[in-house]
Protein backbone atom coordinates (compact mmCIF):
# COMPACT_ATOMS: atom_id res chain seq x y z
CA UNK A 1 0.00 0.00 0.00
CA UNK A 2 1.39 3.51 -0.88
CA UNK A 3 3.48 4.66 2.13
CA UNK A 4 1.47 8.47 1.73
CA UNK A 5 -0.65 10.38 4.35
CA UNK A 6 -4.19 10.47 3.30
CA UNK A 7 -5.73 13.99 1.54
CA UNK A 8 -9.79 14.52 2.02
CA UNK A 9 -11.05 12.87 -0.89
CA UNK A 10 -13.36 15.79 -4.04
CA UNK A 11 -15.21 15.23 -5.79
CA UNK A 12 -13.59 14.62 -8.53
CA UNK A 13 -11.34 12.03 -7.20
CA UNK A 14 -14.06 9.67 -5.66
CA UNK A 15 -15.59 9.59 -9.26
CA UNK A 16 -12.06 8.62 -10.36
CA UNK A 17 -11.46 6.14 -7.96
CA UNK A 18 -15.31 4.77 -8.96
CA UNK A 19 -14.66 4.68 -12.62
CA UNK A 20 -11.18 3.02 -11.72
CA UNK A 21 -12.65 0.00 -9.81
CA UNK A 22 -15.28 -0.44 -12.34
CA UNK A 23 -13.01 -0.97 -14.96
CA UNK A 24 -10.56 -3.08 -12.95
CA UNK A 25 -13.35 -5.14 -11.69
CA UNK A 26 -14.87 -5.57 -15.57
CA UNK A 27 -11.41 -5.92 -17.05
CA UNK A 28 -10.87 -9.07 -15.20
CA UNK A 29 -13.90 -10.76 -16.48
CA UNK A 30 -13.58 -9.44 -19.73
CA UNK A 31 -10.08 -11.48 -19.71
CA UNK A 32 -12.80 -14.39 -19.29
CA UNK A 33 -15.44 -13.74 -21.43
CA UNK A 34 -13.87 -16.63 -24.12
CA UNK A 35 -13.59 -19.25 -21.50
CA UNK A 36 -15.32 -22.28 -20.60
CA UNK A 37 -16.56 -23.31 -17.23
CA UNK A 38 -14.05 -26.52 -17.91
CA UNK A 39 -11.33 -23.44 -18.77
CA UNK A 40 -11.83 -21.62 -15.70
CA UNK A 41 -11.23 -24.97 -13.57
CA UNK A 42 -7.32 -25.85 -15.00
CA UNK A 43 -4.90 -25.82 -12.92
CA UNK A 44 -1.55 -27.29 -14.81
CA UNK A 45 0.85 -27.05 -12.30
CA UNK A 46 1.18 -26.23 -8.12
CA UNK A 47 2.08 -22.43 -9.03
CA UNK A 48 -0.31 -21.91 -11.26
CA UNK A 49 -3.89 -21.02 -10.27
CA UNK A 50 -7.40 -21.56 -12.18
CA UNK A 51 -9.15 -18.59 -14.10
CA UNK A 52 -11.96 -19.45 -11.39
CA UNK A 53 -9.74 -18.93 -8.30
CA UNK A 54 -8.39 -15.56 -9.69
CA UNK A 55 -11.85 -14.32 -9.13
CA UNK A 56 -12.85 -15.41 -6.79
CA UNK A 57 -9.69 -14.36 -4.60
CA UNK A 58 -9.60 -10.68 -5.68
CA UNK A 59 -13.13 -10.66 -4.18
CA UNK A 60 -12.24 -12.00 -0.82
CA UNK A 61 -9.52 -9.67 -0.68
CA UNK A 62 -11.80 -6.77 -1.22
CA UNK A 63 -14.77 -8.44 1.04
CA UNK A 64 -12.10 -9.52 4.04
CA UNK A 65 -10.02 -5.72 3.93
CA UNK A 66 -12.27 -3.38 2.90
CA UNK A 67 -16.15 -4.70 4.21
CA UNK A 68 -15.74 -6.96 7.32
CA UNK A 69 -14.63 -4.75 9.06
CA UNK A 70 -17.21 -2.63 8.59
CA UNK A 71 -19.94 -5.43 8.96
CA UNK A 72 -20.67 -4.89 5.36
CA UNK A 73 -19.54 -8.05 3.58
CA UNK A 74 -22.23 -10.15 1.65
CA UNK A 75 -22.65 -13.05 3.35
CA UNK A 76 -20.78 -16.27 2.84
CA UNK A 77 -20.01 -19.97 3.88
CA UNK A 78 -16.99 -19.55 6.15
CA UNK A 79 -14.78 -22.70 3.91
CA UNK A 80 -14.95 -19.58 1.26
CA UNK A 81 -12.46 -17.09 3.62
CA UNK A 82 -10.13 -20.54 3.84
CA UNK A 83 -10.77 -21.75 0.12
CA UNK A 84 -9.89 -18.17 -2.01
CA UNK A 85 -7.36 -16.82 1.06
CA UNK A 86 -3.71 -17.34 -0.41
CA UNK A 87 -1.07 -16.99 1.92
CA UNK A 88 -2.60 -14.38 4.47
CA UNK A 89 -1.51 -15.97 7.35
CA UNK A 90 -2.90 -14.09 9.90
CA UNK A 91 -6.53 -14.94 9.00
CA UNK A 92 -6.02 -18.25 9.04
CA UNK A 93 -4.80 -21.55 7.16
CA UNK A 94 -5.26 -20.97 3.72
CA UNK A 95 -6.32 -23.97 1.27
CA UNK A 96 -3.58 -25.60 -0.42
CA UNK A 97 -1.81 -23.66 -3.45
CA UNK A 98 -1.41 -26.94 -5.19
CA UNK A 99 -5.10 -27.81 -4.69
CA UNK A 100 -6.86 -24.91 -6.01
CA UNK A 101 -7.93 -26.94 -9.55
CA UNK A 102 -9.97 -29.19 -7.15
CA UNK A 103 -12.58 -26.42 -6.44
CA UNK A 104 -15.02 -27.25 -8.66
CA UNK A 105 -17.76 -26.17 -5.66
CA UNK A 106 -18.13 -23.41 -5.50
CA UNK A 107 -20.14 -22.87 -9.30
CA UNK A 108 -18.39 -20.12 -11.24
CA UNK A 109 -21.44 -18.74 -10.86
CA UNK A 110 -21.70 -18.11 -7.62
CA UNK A 111 -18.45 -16.62 -7.90
CA UNK A 112 -19.89 -14.24 -10.25
CA UNK A 113 -23.27 -13.73 -8.13
CA UNK A 114 -20.57 -12.75 -5.18
CA UNK A 115 -18.70 -10.32 -7.07
CA UNK A 116 -22.01 -8.49 -7.69
CA UNK A 117 -22.92 -8.48 -4.61
CA UNK A 118 -18.97 -7.30 -3.34
CA UNK A 119 -19.12 -4.37 -6.35
CA UNK A 120 -22.42 -3.16 -4.90
CA UNK A 121 -20.99 -2.56 -1.30
CA UNK A 122 -18.20 -1.21 -2.60
CA UNK A 123 -19.63 1.23 -5.45
CA UNK A 124 -22.36 2.04 -2.46
CA UNK A 125 -19.74 2.87 0.01
CA UNK A 126 -17.91 5.25 -2.37
CA UNK A 127 -20.29 7.20 -3.68
CA UNK A 128 -21.94 7.92 -0.73
CA UNK A 129 -18.45 8.78 0.42
CA UNK A 130 -19.29 6.51 3.27
CA UNK A 131 -15.70 4.88 3.34
CA UNK A 132 -13.09 6.71 5.59
CA UNK A 133 -9.34 7.24 4.43
CA UNK A 134 -8.27 3.74 5.12
CA UNK A 135 -10.79 1.65 3.55
CA UNK A 136 -9.83 4.10 0.52
CA UNK A 137 -6.61 2.78 0.62
CA UNK A 138 -7.32 -0.56 0.82
CA UNK A 139 -9.82 -0.16 -1.91
CA UNK A 140 -6.50 1.51 -3.95
CA UNK A 141 -4.08 -1.78 -3.02
CA UNK A 142 -7.42 -3.42 -4.06
CA UNK A 143 -7.40 -2.30 -7.38
CA UNK A 144 -3.12 -2.69 -7.78
CA UNK A 145 -3.98 -6.29 -6.39
CA UNK A 146 -6.19 -7.31 -8.90
CA UNK A 147 -4.12 -5.73 -11.47
CA UNK A 148 -1.38 -8.15 -10.82
CA UNK A 149 -3.96 -10.94 -10.98
CA UNK A 150 -4.98 -9.84 -14.26
CA UNK A 151 -1.69 -11.06 -15.58
CA UNK A 152 -1.06 -14.14 -13.66
CA UNK A 153 -4.53 -15.30 -14.60
CA UNK A 154 -2.76 -15.00 -18.44
CA UNK A 155 -0.08 -16.27 -17.68
CA UNK A 156 -1.55 -19.62 -15.67
CA UNK A 157 -3.84 -19.78 -18.63
CA UNK A 158 -1.15 -20.00 -20.82
CA UNK A 159 1.00 -22.71 -18.97
CA UNK A 160 -2.00 -24.52 -18.53
CA UNK A 161 -2.96 -24.71 -22.06
CA UNK A 162 0.29 -25.43 -22.87
CA UNK A 163 0.03 -28.85 -21.64
CA UNK A 164 -3.04 -29.23 -24.03
CA UNK A 165 -1.83 -31.87 -26.21
CA UNK A 166 -4.73 -30.07 -29.28
CA UNK A 167 -2.52 -26.58 -28.61
CA UNK A 168 -5.96 -24.90 -27.68
CA UNK A 169 -5.69 -20.60 -28.48
CA UNK A 170 -7.07 -17.91 -25.73
CA UNK A 171 -7.00 -15.31 -28.58
CA UNK A 172 -7.83 -15.86 -32.57
CA UNK A 173 -5.96 -11.83 -32.92
CA UNK A 174 -3.32 -11.98 -35.33
CA UNK A 175 0.33 -11.10 -34.49
CA UNK A 176 1.73 -8.18 -35.42
CA UNK A 177 4.70 -8.23 -37.50
CA UNK A 178 8.14 -6.88 -36.03
CA UNK A 179 10.57 -4.82 -38.17
CA UNK A 180 14.74 -6.03 -37.75
CA UNK A 181 16.37 -5.29 -35.18
CA UNK A 182 19.47 -3.54 -35.53
CA UNK A 183 22.53 -3.79 -33.48
CA UNK A 184 22.43 -3.00 -29.66
CA UNK A 185 23.53 0.78 -28.58
CA UNK A 186 25.13 0.81 -24.89
CA UNK A 187 23.95 3.56 -23.38
CA UNK A 188 26.22 4.56 -20.79
CA UNK A 189 26.50 6.38 -17.54
CA UNK A 190 29.34 7.41 -15.10
CA UNK A 191 27.61 6.50 -11.76
CA UNK A 192 27.80 8.28 -8.44
CA UNK A 193 25.17 8.65 -5.95
CA UNK A 194 21.62 8.83 -7.06
CA UNK A 195 18.16 8.72 -5.47
CA UNK A 196 15.85 5.46 -5.81
CA UNK A 197 12.91 4.21 -5.17
CA UNK A 198 9.29 5.46 -5.02
CA UNK A 199 8.51 9.46 -3.99
CA UNK A 200 5.45 10.37 -2.27
CA UNK A 201 3.44 11.13 -5.15
CA UNK A 202 0.61 8.40 -6.61
CA UNK A 203 -0.13 4.63 -5.57
CA UNK A 204 3.21 2.48 -4.33
CA UNK A 205 3.65 -0.77 -3.02
CA UNK A 206 5.17 -0.88 0.60
CA UNK A 207 7.84 -2.63 -0.91
CA UNK A 208 8.92 0.77 -3.52
CA UNK A 209 9.62 2.99 -0.36
CA UNK A 210 11.28 4.61 1.30
CA UNK A 211 13.10 6.61 -1.47
CA UNK A 212 16.84 6.29 -0.09
CA UNK A 213 20.26 7.16 -2.10
CA UNK A 214 22.25 4.36 -3.70
CA UNK A 215 25.85 4.75 -5.26
CA UNK A 216 26.26 3.42 -8.34
CA UNK A 217 29.70 2.27 -10.26
CA UNK A 218 30.00 3.24 -14.02
CA UNK A 219 27.87 1.44 -16.26
CA UNK A 220 26.38 0.82 -19.23
CA UNK A 221 23.12 -1.06 -20.50
CA UNK A 222 21.58 -2.15 -23.84
CA UNK A 223 19.25 0.26 -25.04
CA UNK A 224 16.60 -2.62 -26.25
CA UNK A 225 16.08 -6.38 -24.77
CA UNK A 226 17.88 -9.54 -25.85
CA UNK A 227 15.59 -10.95 -29.19
CA UNK A 228 14.37 -14.47 -29.36
CA UNK A 229 17.40 -14.63 -32.31
CA UNK A 230 19.80 -13.58 -30.34
CA UNK A 231 19.23 -16.42 -27.77
CA UNK A 232 18.82 -18.60 -30.12
CA UNK A 233 22.52 -18.56 -31.29
CA UNK A 234 23.21 -19.19 -27.20
CA UNK A 235 21.10 -22.47 -27.71
CA UNK A 236 23.07 -23.35 -31.23
CA UNK A 237 26.54 -22.51 -29.09
CA UNK A 238 25.17 -25.66 -26.77
CA UNK A 239 24.62 -22.89 -24.32
CA UNK A 240 22.05 -25.37 -22.73
CA UNK A 241 25.06 -28.23 -22.31
CA UNK A 242 28.25 -25.46 -20.83
CA UNK A 243 28.48 -25.37 -17.01
CA UNK A 244 30.71 -22.40 -17.79
CA UNK A 245 27.88 -20.16 -17.89
CA UNK A 246 25.61 -21.03 -15.39
CA UNK A 247 25.19 -20.55 -11.72
CA UNK A 248 25.56 -23.17 -9.43
CA UNK A 249 21.64 -23.47 -8.55
CA UNK A 250 21.21 -22.74 -12.86
CA UNK A 251 23.12 -25.63 -13.40
CA UNK A 252 21.28 -28.23 -11.39
CA UNK A 253 18.47 -26.55 -12.51
CA UNK A 254 19.20 -27.34 -16.56
CA UNK A 255 20.01 -30.99 -15.15
CA UNK A 256 17.30 -31.78 -13.50
CA UNK A 257 14.49 -29.89 -15.55
CA UNK A 258 16.43 -30.89 -19.10
CA UNK A 259 15.57 -27.68 -20.18
CA UNK A 260 17.13 -26.99 -23.60
CA UNK A 261 15.13 -23.73 -24.97
CA UNK A 262 12.98 -21.31 -23.17
CA UNK A 263 9.66 -22.05 -21.72
CA UNK A 264 6.87 -22.31 -24.50
CA UNK A 265 9.80 -23.47 -27.79
CA UNK A 266 8.00 -25.87 -29.09
CA UNK A 267 10.75 -26.43 -31.09
CA UNK A 268 13.80 -23.77 -32.65
CA UNK A 269 11.01 -22.78 -35.12
CA UNK A 270 8.09 -22.31 -33.13
CA UNK A 271 6.73 -21.33 -29.60
CA UNK A 272 3.10 -21.56 -27.95
CA UNK A 273 1.59 -18.47 -27.19
CA UNK A 274 -2.05 -17.03 -26.11
CA UNK A 275 -2.50 -17.66 -30.21
CA UNK A 276 -1.68 -20.97 -30.15
CA UNK A 277 1.04 -22.30 -32.18
CA UNK A 278 3.01 -19.65 -33.78
CA UNK A 279 6.11 -19.26 -35.67
CA UNK A 280 9.14 -18.09 -33.52
CA UNK A 281 9.28 -14.19 -34.48
CA UNK A 282 13.27 -13.73 -34.32
CA UNK A 283 13.05 -10.10 -33.56
CA UNK A 284 10.86 -10.53 -31.05
CA UNK A 285 12.24 -10.28 -27.47
CA UNK A 286 12.73 -13.40 -26.13
CA UNK A 287 10.04 -14.64 -23.44
CA UNK A 288 9.71 -17.03 -20.39
CA UNK A 289 13.43 -17.55 -19.00
CA UNK A 290 14.25 -18.02 -15.59
CA UNK A 291 16.84 -15.72 -13.65
CA UNK A 292 18.93 -18.53 -14.18
CA UNK A 293 18.87 -18.71 -17.91
CA UNK A 294 19.27 -14.67 -18.42
CA UNK A 295 22.01 -14.93 -16.07
CA UNK A 296 23.66 -17.41 -18.39
CA UNK A 297 23.16 -15.36 -21.89
CA UNK A 298 24.16 -12.69 -20.69
CA UNK A 299 27.52 -14.10 -19.27
CA UNK A 300 27.88 -16.18 -22.79
CA UNK A 301 27.62 -12.86 -24.30
CA UNK A 302 30.38 -11.27 -21.75
CA UNK A 303 27.77 -9.27 -20.33
CA UNK A 304 25.76 -9.31 -17.03
CA UNK A 305 22.32 -8.68 -15.97
CA UNK A 306 21.97 -5.12 -14.80
CA UNK A 307 21.21 -4.28 -10.80
CA UNK A 308 17.50 -3.17 -10.03
CA UNK A 309 19.25 0.38 -9.70
CA UNK A 310 20.99 0.45 -12.75
CA UNK A 311 17.87 -0.30 -14.03
CA UNK A 312 15.53 2.23 -12.74
CA UNK A 313 18.56 5.08 -13.05
CA UNK A 314 18.84 4.48 -16.86
CA UNK A 315 15.15 4.15 -17.29
CA UNK A 316 14.66 7.77 -15.70
CA UNK A 317 16.97 9.39 -18.80
CA UNK A 318 15.40 7.67 -21.26
CA UNK A 319 12.30 9.40 -22.96
CA UNK A 320 8.39 7.64 -22.74
CA UNK A 321 8.10 5.11 -25.82
CA UNK A 322 5.41 3.80 -27.29
CA UNK A 323 4.00 0.36 -25.52
CA UNK A 324 2.60 -2.42 -26.58
CA UNK A 325 -1.05 -3.59 -26.56
CA UNK A 326 -3.35 -5.96 -26.19
CA UNK A 327 -1.88 -9.71 -26.40
CA UNK A 328 0.61 -8.91 -29.30
CA UNK A 329 3.92 -10.01 -28.49
CA UNK A 330 5.80 -6.49 -28.15
CA UNK A 331 8.61 -6.55 -30.84
CA UNK A 332 12.16 -5.36 -29.78
CA UNK A 333 12.14 -1.28 -29.21
CA UNK A 334 14.29 0.95 -27.06
CA UNK A 335 11.57 1.02 -24.63
CA UNK A 336 11.66 -0.03 -20.97
CA UNK A 337 7.80 -0.79 -20.45
CA UNK A 338 5.02 -3.34 -22.08
CA UNK A 339 7.41 -6.05 -23.63
CA UNK A 340 8.47 -9.09 -21.04
CA UNK A 341 9.87 -8.35 -17.43
CA UNK A 342 13.52 -7.67 -17.40
CA UNK A 343 15.42 -9.72 -14.77
CA UNK A 344 17.98 -8.23 -12.64
CA UNK A 345 20.66 -9.51 -11.08
CA UNK A 346 19.37 -7.80 -7.38
CA UNK A 347 18.15 -10.12 -4.87
CA UNK A 348 15.13 -9.26 -3.16
CA UNK A 349 15.13 -7.55 -0.24
CA UNK A 350 13.50 -4.55 2.04
CA UNK A 351 15.43 -0.97 1.27
CA UNK A 352 16.71 0.79 4.02
CA UNK A 353 14.13 2.18 6.55
CA UNK A 354 11.61 -0.39 5.26
CA UNK A 355 8.49 -0.86 7.00
CA UNK A 356 5.48 -3.37 5.77
CA UNK A 357 2.07 -2.30 6.48
CA UNK A 358 0.87 -2.72 9.97
CA UNK A 359 -2.04 -5.48 9.94
CA UNK A 360 -2.44 -9.08 7.41
CA UNK A 361 -2.02 -6.37 4.96
CA UNK A 362 1.24 -6.48 5.80
CA UNK A 363 1.81 -9.81 4.12
CA UNK A 364 1.47 -8.76 0.84
CA UNK A 365 5.35 -8.03 0.09
CA UNK A 366 7.30 -7.94 2.93
CA UNK A 367 7.32 -11.57 4.30
CA UNK A 368 8.44 -12.74 0.17
CA UNK A 369 11.63 -10.71 0.79
CA UNK A 370 13.74 -14.22 0.55
CA UNK A 371 15.88 -16.06 -2.15
CA UNK A 372 13.52 -14.28 -4.92
CA UNK A 373 15.12 -11.68 -7.64
CA UNK A 374 13.85 -8.74 -8.81
CA UNK A 375 12.55 -7.98 -12.50
CA UNK A 376 11.71 -4.25 -13.69
CA UNK A 377 9.97 -3.37 -16.35
CA UNK A 378 6.51 -4.62 -17.49
CA UNK A 379 4.87 -7.35 -19.91
CA UNK A 380 2.42 -6.56 -22.75
CA UNK A 381 0.19 -8.27 -19.67
CA UNK A 382 0.51 -5.94 -17.86
CA UNK A 383 -2.28 -3.40 -17.31
CA UNK A 384 -0.68 0.13 -18.64
CA UNK A 385 -1.46 1.68 -15.41
CA UNK A 386 0.49 -0.81 -13.13
CA UNK A 387 3.77 -0.39 -15.87
CA UNK A 388 5.54 2.41 -12.92
CA UNK A 389 9.36 3.39 -12.51
CA UNK A 390 9.67 2.35 -9.48
CA UNK A 391 7.56 -1.43 -9.62
CA UNK A 392 9.53 -4.02 -7.91
CA UNK A 393 8.19 -7.56 -9.26
CA UNK A 394 9.59 -10.56 -7.71
CA UNK A 395 10.01 -14.38 -8.62
CA UNK A 396 12.34 -17.28 -7.76
CA UNK A 397 15.24 -17.39 -10.19
CA UNK A 398 14.04 -20.73 -11.33
CA UNK A 399 10.91 -19.44 -12.24
CA UNK A 400 9.95 -19.04 -16.21
CA UNK A 401 5.98 -19.33 -16.57
CA UNK A 402 6.06 -15.53 -16.55
CA UNK A 403 6.49 -13.20 -19.43
CA UNK A 404 10.39 -12.79 -18.30
CA UNK A 405 13.24 -11.73 -20.37
CA UNK A 406 15.97 -9.89 -19.66
CA UNK A 407 18.11 -6.32 -20.98
CA UNK A 408 21.95 -6.68 -20.79
CA UNK A 409 24.52 -4.89 -18.93
CA UNK A 410 28.20 -4.59 -18.65
CA UNK A 411 30.65 -2.63 -16.07
CA UNK A 412 32.38 0.67 -17.68
CA UNK A 413 35.75 0.72 -16.02
CA UNK A 414 36.24 -1.10 -13.65
CA UNK A 415 38.84 0.00 -10.94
Amino acid sequence: MSQNASKPVDQKQQEARILAYKNCRNDSLSLCESLSPEDQMIQGAPFASPPKWHLAHTTWFFATFVLEPLALAPGIPNSWKTLFNSYYNGLGQPHARAARGILSRPALSDIIEWRKQVDEQILLGLSSQHFKATQLQLIELGIQHEMQHQELLLTDLLYSFSLNPSHPAYSATPPVSSPTVGPIDWLEFDGGLVEVGASADGFSFDNEHPRHRHFLEPFAIANRLVTNGEYLEFIEADGYLDPQWWLSDGWDAVNREQWRRPLHWIDQDHTFSLRGVQSLNLNAPVCHLSGYEADAFARWADCRLPTEFEWEYAATTQAPKTRSVGLCAAISHPGWFGSVWQWTQSAYGPYPGFRADEGAVGEYNGKFMSGQWVLRGSSFATPESQQRLHYRNFFYPGDRWQFTGLRLAKTANPL
